[in-house]
Order: C-alpha cells, then structure tokens, then sequence
C-alpha cells in the first residue's frame, strides 16, 4: 500500500463504519451472492476494475504508454528472456523467494474468461493494449486525481485472459448443490436484511480473516504480500486482515486443529515451492461459496524475475466445485510501497453500529405500528455513488 492509498483507505473505512447503521451496503453492479463479502474472494473483472471491457484504445492513448506497458508482462521477465535463467539462492541454500510483493498487477484481470477467447491464455494484441491503457490511465487518474476509496494499481500490464488457468477454458467450474446451500445460509453486511446478532455479520465484516483466498486475485487496497524465509520454514503475510502462515518444510504430522488459512506444509521441488494444506474450516470462501472442511489445496511458487514470483494454487474440494481448478496470480514488487499493519478491528464500527441501527429501527417500527401508521421503510445506502438527493452529509471525523 502507498502512503497515499492509506490515508483514502482511512477515509473509506470510516464511510464504511458510517454506512452499517444504514443496514446495507450496495456494491456497483449486480450484488454479491448471500454470504459473499464484495472485495473478497472474487478477482477484478472483464478488461477493468469492476469488470467492465476496456474500450478501443486511440492512437494518442498508445503513443502515451510507457514502453514498458506495451509489451505483455509475462514477456519481460528474466526466466522469459532466458530459460536457463535461476533463482537466486539463500546463504542455507534454497531458492530465495523472500520480498515485499502485490497482486495489484492483477487489477483488471477476469477470474473467469470471457467464453469468446476459449482456451486462449493471452489476450490479442488489441485487447492487451485495450487494458494497458486503461489500466495506465486508472494508475494515473489514482495517483493525480482521486482521494477517495480509490483502487490501488500495478505499474505493470499481464497479457494474461483470465487469473483461472485450468481447466483450459480458463473458467471456474460449477459448484455444487450442497455448495449454494451453505451459500445460501451465510451472512454478510452486504446481503443481510437484519443485524440481531455480530453471527449476521462475515468473517471479513468482523476483521477476522478472509482465508487462503488472499493472493489470489487484486482486491481494492491492501494487496501487499510478504514472504519470509529461514531455514526449513517459510511463512506468508497477508496485507488485508494481516494473516500469517508459518509453512514447515520438515514433513511434520499435520496437526488436529483447523484454521481459516488450513494447515501447511511445504517441501522444494526444483526452484519451486510446493505447499500443500488440509485442515480447513468452512467459514471462509475462494471463490462462489464457501469452502467445506475437506478442502484440499496445493500452491506452487516460484521465482521468474528478480521482481516477481509467479504464484499457482489448484482447489480440490469435490463438496463444493465439481472438478478441481487452478489459479494463477504473479506476486510483484511496487515502487514505494509498504506493507503496513492492518489495524481493522481499531477503526471498525461496522458491528456495533449495524447492531444499533437495526434496534433503532424497531423502535421507531414499534412507534409507528402503536401509532396505528405504517411502520417506516428500511433505508437503504450506496456507499460507492454519490449521496442521494437530500441525504445528510456529516463529518465524522469532527465528531459529528
């Protein structure tokens, strides 16, 4: 995250906190699935930000590209350019894959392909400079023009069709019957229609962990990744909700208890580390529903540039998708940027204030029935828009 993205994502959680005595939240587009959190386990979608296909660019918005936007990403690195190309190692002897990294170079990429380019992993070399330069205008628009609840973007462009890599049609097989039960049955401030208690609120809401799905895809701010390494372990930080996952590489016994995030365990093949992790619970989601406890996952990564790790993980949980599929994300360094810590629970009023909202509303629903008028309507808020005509505008940093 950039120091400038900190303090708009300072701004856009106190809206945020504000909006939940509103009851709900609507997202631009269609709303997320009941139990989804926007922002969470999806990827950015179509040619843009919000899923949006990137216009035809002009000649003049070409000519404006940096030289390094014009060409595919994953054409530049150091493995691309030469095969033969290996990752530096630690003192110890592994493959040095320690760093500060993003997922913001995946801003703009679908999670599933669009049905039209079939089994293509790379876009045309129209539709690359279609998102090259709209993402190169949205980093600039970010950077010069916006202070509020603004994406944070990559300084790199990815030819890449889709974040899905398999099956070869790029597209997230369908999920289950039991699957969009527990979907169904999940809850969240953005699909609830009453707040009785924090378990109507998600995980996500509550600051308590979005699960493996981080890394996997660019979410709006707080992308950042952090790897660490020490001899016979590696562990993984997450920027967002700032989840830590210590990956032993001594074929321990996976242990009895279950996590969000599962339990890991890794071991080098090549260059490449392999982690495999069982022993999740099923409150968290990677994508269309939540997880079952039997998920299974294997993640691969390795070093492909000096600057950027290329991440993979295959999801195998037959209670929930009906095959497996991969994803793939490249982790990359960002100039400025900084991991800071995600002091959500701090700022967070989401809870406490949908809590009371929503006994605000029954008061004032008893008054009206006792009063024999028809009890008021549930108000409803677009966070993302602009205020409603009339809508009350306060400073909440003023105390107001």
């Amino acid at each position: 995250m950039t120091l400038k993205t900190l303090s708009a994502t300072i701004a856009a959680l106190l809206l945020i906190s504000a909006s939940a005595t509103t009851f709900a939240q609507d997202g631009e587009g269609p709303p997320p699935a009941r139990g989804a959190r926007a922002g969470g386990a999806g990827g950015g979608g179509g040619g843009g930000p919000g899923g949006q296909a990137a216009r035809p660019p002009t000649p003049e918005e070409i000519a404006q590209l940096p030289a390094e936007r014009r060409t595919p990403a994953e054409q530049q690195t150091a493995l691309a350019k030469n095969p033969n190309w290996k990752a530096p190692r630690t003192s110890w002897g592994d493959p040095a894959i320690a760093g500060t990294y993003s997922t913001d170079d995946m801003r703009g990429i679908p999670r599933d392909r669009p049905q039209a380019l079939g089994t293509q992993e790379s876009l045309p070399q129209d539709q690359f400079l279609a998102r090259a330069v709209q993402q190169y205008t949205g980093a600039t628009r970010a950077a010069t023009t916006e202070t509020f609840l603004r994406n944070e973007w990559g300084t790199r462009t990815f030819g890449f069709t889709s974040l899905i890599v398999d099956p070869p049609d790029g597209r997230q097989p369908p999920i289950t019957d039991a699957a969009r039960a527990r979907q169904q049955a999940g809850n969240s401030s953005f699909s609830n229609d009453r707040f009785d208690s924090f378990d109507d609120f998600s995980l996500y809401d509550r600051c308590i962990g979005r699960g493996i799905s981080n890394g996997m895809n660019a979410a709006i701010y707080g992308n950042g990744v952090q790897v660490f390494q020490s001899p016979g372990i590696v562990t993984i930080t997450y920027e967002m909700i700032h989840e830590t996952r210590v990956i032993r590489l001594d074929n321990a016994p996976y242990p009895e208890i279950t996590q969000f995030t599962g339990n890991a365990r890794g071991h080098w093949d090549g260059d490449t580390l392999v982690i495999e992790s069982r022993g999740f619970q099923d409150r968290t989601s990677v994508g269309g529903a939540p997880n079952s406890a039997n998920m299974r996952t294997t993640e691969r990564i390795r070093r492909v540039d000096p600057e950027m790790l290329e991440y993979r993980i295959t999801i195998n949980d037959p209670e929930t998708y009906t095959a497996p599929f991969t994803v793939r994300t490249m982790w990359t360094t960002q100039p400025n940027y900084y991991a800071y810590e995600y002091s959500c629970h701090e700022g967070n009023f989401a809870v406490g204030g949908g809590l009371a909202g929503e006994r605000a509303l029954d008061r004032d629903v008893a008054a009206a029935i006792a009063a024999g008028k028809p009890p008021p309507e549930r108000p409803r808020a677009n966070i993302y828009g602009n205020p409603e005509e009339g809508a009350r505008i306060f400073d909440i940093n003023a105390g107001e």
